[in-house]
């Protein structure tokens, strides 16, 4: 016997050591891109969604930089909420999301701690110590949470009770302005420049009106979160370290005060002002002489002219939607009557992506005058209240002296236009005194500090104009009562809402200010939507036509079974002529019904298949991408290795 050796091939040892070094190789290359992607990208994202919901606005990040002390963030969430109501587990972990990316963009001056309070637990009694609001779950009394903490280090604290899913659009702003706060924990001051007794009537007493002592509920809310000064109607120079003023009701300002004010907003102050066509609260008390002064309006258009925005106040804003019930005169038949000078502003007339009115039902106006932006104009706009299409301007004068609701509504005539009401305006703004100071009130001197003049702002401006002061008064918003000795107010209008939200947002940052409202994390199939609208449409339509058949046949069926002989024949007295239409009947009705439920059923079955379409499509097309891919790739490697190995 003769030994035989298989033959190897003479590099194949050599091939399979070069393989494994290869593989060797690719494992320590993919452990060091790792670990550099570790070190270097870490903060490093790529946000998707449409509008950018986890990316960070520029004035976010602006007051993150600016942080100067840590601040500690305490996000308690329950996730028995999330597995019993899986909108809310959802909108957590975007909440989450955006929380770590807070902290990835503040340097190291943000800590996020993360609960989960079980019940009866000692997070549970934190998270209730800390003033989180707990929800009950179901009817075994279980309570769920879903709110954050946050504090710095002299124990200030801000918190969120309650992640309201309402308010996603505005989960930054939100987010921002806590952090914001904390940074920046002294109470903001607010001056109040107005003829009207916003604060109490001095005179209450004297005309044995009590009531009126009492200061608006809108100032006493107003007292509660900011430090409120007010300011001189004579004023000459607006204390630099007020933040906010408002300006209500100006009437016959001097203009040294209107140089004040001017260039209060010149040094970067921040302006609301309230004109007004016919002022309620004015007409309604008595002037220094017993009677309603003659001039009830009130307006700045020396400076708000210059900026480049129009308040007129000569014709105010008549809307029959929203438009109050009131008395009718003694003379009408009718006992009330729509008076459209007075309205009540819902649903499309509040912007829904302005934080100030975005979550109110609806904000009450009197007498309101339009607002709007000067032609030329480089302002931005932002509308906050803005009449409905059922609108047209009126003379002032009709709303003056002894108003007629009753020919107002006979003489209203809707021309189909929206006119803004309330607005926010931004951008930089050049003084409405060009040539300097003017000189002082006859009598009086200059103050000793009296700042130097400038001619425009150093940056973008920010105010707000509403053509109506009698959004401050307490009864076009809100009813007071006496219980047992306490004064309740139960709000029946926004408006006192709107007016401590905008506050709130103009004594913040420039930052603060700049953010927008962003889009929500759940997003419907808009073009199942869409479809299902139509068809929905479609279906309607049909079923109008088919139940019109069917009500008319079973209408005629019921005059076949009376007989020719009228309402006292029986149906023995029916002829076979009749007793053949009415089988007739019976078998169309029968047939149209067979049709609406056939309608029906297509209607499901066309939108089911539609979704179980997108369904597939949406759980399919990940992994049909990346087998394409490989098999792409693997056939590109193919072709190389021969092309190698020709």
């Amino acid at each position: 016997m003769s030994d035989t050796t298989t033959p190897r091939p003479a590099g194949g040892g050599r091939r399979g050591l070069q393989a494994a070094a290869a593989i060797l190789v690719a494992a320590l290359v993919a452990i060091g891109a790792n670990m550099l992607a570790d070190r270097f990208l870490a903060g490093a994202r790529l946000d998707l969604t449409r509008e950018g919901l986890y990316t960070l606005s520029p004035g976010t990040r602006s007051i993150l930089a600016g942080l100067q002390d840590p601040i500690t963030l305490r996000f308690f969430y329950s996730r028995r909420l999330g597995a019993e109501l899986p909108a809310y587990g959802a909108y957590a972990d975007r909440v989450r999301d955006l929380l770590r990316e807070y902290v990835a963009a503040s340097r190291g001056k943000l800590r996020l701690e993360i609960f989960d309070p079980e019940p009866y637990s000692d997070t549970e009694d934190r998270a209730i110590a800390l003033g989180l609001q707990a929800v009950p779950l179901d009817q075994s009394g279980e309570q769920v949470f879903f709110g954050l903490a946050a504090s710095n280090l002299t124990d200030d604290e801000r918190v969120i009770p309650f992640f309201q899913p309402e308010r996603e659009r505005f989960l930054e702003m939100d987010l921002t302005r806590v952090i914001y706060e904390l940074s920046n924990p002294r109470r903001p001051v607010v001056g109040v420049l107005s003829p009207l007794p916003l604060n109490g009537d001095p005179r209450a007493m004297l005309m044995r009106q009590p009531q009126l002592a009492q200061p608006q509920v809108v100032m006493t809310q107003l007292r509660q979160f900011v430090a409120v000064r007010d300011i001189a109607l004579d004023a000459q120079v607006i204390e630099p370290d007020v933040q906010l003023l408002i300006v209500a009701h100006p009437q016959g300002l001097s203009e040294a005060t209107l140089y004040a004010i001017d260039q209060f907003v010149m040094r970067g102050g921040r302006l609301m002002v309230l004109t007004d066509p016919h002022s309620e609260m004015q007409a309604s008390r008595p002037g220094p002489m017993g009677r309603p002064p003659a001039d009830t309006s009130s307006q700045l258009d020396r400076l708000l002219n210059a900026w480049g925005i129009e308040a007129p106040t000569d014709r105010v804003v008549g809307d029959l939607r929203g438009a109050w019930r009131v008395r009718a005169g003694p003379q009408d038949r009718v006992q009330a009557v729509d008076y459209v000078a007075w309205f009540a502003l819902s649903g499309d007339s509040l912007n829904r992506n302005d934080p100030a009115v975005a979550m109110l039902d609806q904000v009450s106006v009197a007498a309101a005058g339009e607002v709007r932006l000067r032609p030329g104009a480089q302002l931005e706009v932002t509308p906050l209240l803005t009449s409905s299409a059922q609108s047209m301007l009126i003379e002032a004068a009709a709303v003056r002296q002894n108003p007629n609701p009753t020919r107002l509504l006979a003489e209203f005539r809707a021309d189909g236009q929206r006119r803004m009401i309330a607005a926010r305006f931004r951008g930089p703004l050049a003084t409405a005194f060009p040539d300097g100071p003017p000189p002082p009130p006859e009598g009086a001197e200059r103050p000793a500090d009296f700042p130097a003049h400038r001619s425009a702002t150093e940056g973008p401006a920010t105010l707000v104009v509403i053509n109506d002061s009698d959004v401050l008064e307490d009864r076009f918003w809100v009813r007071i009562q006496d219980f047992f000795g306490q004064t309740v107010t139960t709000p029946f209008a926004g408006n006192g809402s709107m007016i401590l939200n905008l506050v709130e947002l103009l004594t913040g940052s420039d930052a603060l200010i700049s953010l927008r409202s962003r889009g929500e994390s759940l997003r419907p199939f808009e073009v199942v939507e869409a479809i299902r609208r139509q068809a929905d449409a479609e279906f309607r339509q049909t079923e109008r036509q088919l139940r019109e058949r069917l009500e008319q046949t079973e209408r005629r069926l019921r005059e076949l079974r009376q007989g020719s002989g009228g309402q006292g024949q029986n149906q023995a007295l029916i002829t076979p002529e009749q007793r053949a239409e009415i089988d007739r009947a019976r078998e169309e009705i029968a047939a149209t019904r067979r049709q609406l439920r056939a309608v029906q059923l297509e209607l499901r079955r066309d939108i089911e298949a539609l979704e179980a379409r997108l369904r597939l499509l949406n759980i399919a097309a990940v992994p049909t991408l990346v087998a394409l891919l490989a098999i792409g790739l693997a056939i590109w490697r193919a072709r190389q290795r021969r092309a190698a190995r020709a």
